[in-house]
């Protein structure tokens, strides 16, 4: 009976462990919630996508615990993951937007209201405002046309992008260095 204790102790420290986790990410994800304005829903998305990914390193760890073989194991994700791969196969670009979605949640400097030029070649640029950076697409407003864009977020962490500033310190009919003052 103590092979059952003591099973029942590591069960408790990993689930304590997958709590303590748990919040130590939510913390870190609305810490940096704070620097950039996000929408809600996306938050949610990404402390969910987070949350499941703790669960399931959690779940293998309970299941060697009690007794699981790792080969068996091993098998079973193995499978599991081929079967996601085929199945998402045609669907690369969804899955590529959706993690360059949590790049630039966690990485870029880039945030909603943000003046920016999108560098395309040497001589043309993208110059616009940031309205919405969602799980799929950045949406921009052009300067000064107002006409909006929409860019798949895969795309958006390739390119290189001049941040000119927070849409507060800039105007949209400030001459460009090609114009002239009349």
């Amino acid at each position: 009976m103590e092979p059952y204790y003591t099973k029942i102790i590591e069960s408790i420290v990993v689930i304590t462990i997958f709590v303590v986790i748990r919040i130590i990410t939510n913390r870190l994800i609305n810490k940096t919630i704070t620097d950039k304005v996000v929408q809600k829903s996306r938050i949610q998305l990404i402390k969910r996508a987070i949350h499941f990914i703790l669960f399931l390193v959690g779940l293998t760890i309970l299941m060697v615990i009690w007794g699981v073989k790792q080969s068996e194991l091993a098998v079973f994700v193995g499978s599991l993951l081929t079967i996601v791969g085929v199945a998402f196969f045609a669907q690369w670009s969804l899955l590529s937007n959706i993690t360059s979605s949590i790049i630039i949640f966690f990485g870029h400097s880039v945030k909603i209201g943000d003046a920016i030029s999108i560098m395309e070649t040497k001589d043309y640029e993208i110059s616009g405002e940031v309205l919405n950076i969602g799980l799929f697409f950045t949406k921009i407003k052009l300067f000064p046309s107002d006409e909006e864009i929409t860019l798949p977020n895969n795309i958006f962490i390739q390119k290189t992008i001049r941040k000119v500033g927070h849409l507060g310190h800039i105007q949209k009919d400030e001459p460009t260095s090609g114009q002239e003052l009349s």
